[in-house]
């Protein structure tokens, strides 16, 4: 963070997700500074005047605008959304080579403004993009972070919540691992309020069966595909994840939430950023906070942290 009580974001990346996140923070008022950058700069300046004109419909007083790499010097966290966009049918890890490439553009001249504040990472496939952050800025481990599993984290808890008739925001449940396709949820750490939701079942009489646990594991799984499919592309979700991670930041709220960080050893890992639940704050991503797994849900995290190196390490980096 810069010191300054101007809460102030970069983003790059003008597309539909960047701009459902900037869209985000401007509803809730989440930054006072708000820098669009593009490579197609008149994009980013019609999409700076689009925001302007709703500014007397805000709570707060943003200035927005559309500027270049030389202004992320004095941003608190710089945003990359930029990158090419997932195809029908398309895994998050056939999109990596193409979004390398896209990523060594942005990092170096970013670094060269002299920014010094937290990378926010939302380009899939996420936590490898995360790395690539990592290594090509040398910026410390805890300062790069991704969007992760946050968004799916929001989506298994809604889903929990229709099923159970509760607010989701009273169900304590977690996906982790990689943003895609082996991700999981620790259904051992999954809790309604105090209470183990495996508990929920086996007192249910059949109303909750671990049948249906499963089964919104995989529509938690699968829902960008189902999106994508009817839609094209899938945004305001992660537009709004990515602001209450920028609020978790800037308010230093030491929040839990499942980013993309670097593991030091956690779970037996290291040389992989993958989706956990961290405690987030001005630092970034200041301390993993490791979940009692069991031996077949550690079985499935070590899996999903492979595929990301495997990935990673075919890039040759």
């Amino acid at each position: 963070m810069t010191g300054t009580d101007n809460r102030k974001i970069a983003l790059i990346g003008t597309g539909m997700v960047g701009m459902s996140f900037a869209y985000s923070l401007l509803n809730q008022s989440s930054c006072d500074e708000l820098v669009l950058i593009d490579l197609d700069k008149k994009r980013a300046e019609g999409e700076a005047m689009d925001l302007n004109h709703g500014l007397a419909f805000s709570a707060g007083n943003m200035k927005i605008y559309a500027g270049e790499y030389r202004d992320c010097r004095d941003a608190d966290i710089v945003t990359i959304c930029a990158g090419v966009a997932q195809k029908p049918g398309e895994t998050r890890l056939e999109l990596l080579k193409r979004n390398a490439a896209v990523f060594s553009s942005i990092i170096n001249p970013v670094v060269a403004s002299g920014f010094s504040g937290i990378f926010l990472i939302a380009t899939n496939p996420v936590d490898i993009m995360t790395r690539i952050t990592h290594k090509l800025s040398g910026f410390p481990k805890e300062r790069v972070l991704g969007s992760g599993t946050a968004l799916d984290t929001a989506r298994l808890r809604y889903l929990l919540g229709q099923h159970l008739h509760v607010d989701p925001r009273n169900i304590h449940a977690y996906v982790i691992g990689e943003h895609g396709d082996s991700e999981f949820v620790p259904w051992s750490q999954a809790l309604l309020a105090t209470k183990p939701i495996l508990e929920i079942c086996e007192e249910s009489g059949g109303n909750l069966r671990l049948q249906d646990l499963q089964d919104i594991a995989v529509q938690v799984r699968d829902a960008a595909y189902q999106i994508i499919d009817a839609k094209k592309a899938t945004y305001y979700g992660i537009g709004m994840a990515l602001t209450r991670i920028a609020r978790a930041i800037f308010g230093g709220e030491n929040s839990v939430l499942t980013v993309s960080a670097a593991l030091n050893g956690d779970y037996g890992q290291e040389e992989v950023f993958i989706g956990v639940p961290c405690i987030i704050n001005q630092n970034g991503a200041a301390r993993i906070l490791r979940l009692s797994l069991t031996a077949d849900e550690l079985k499935k995290f070590q899996a999903s942290c492979q595929t990301l190196k495997s990935s990673f390490d075919e890039l040759g980096l």
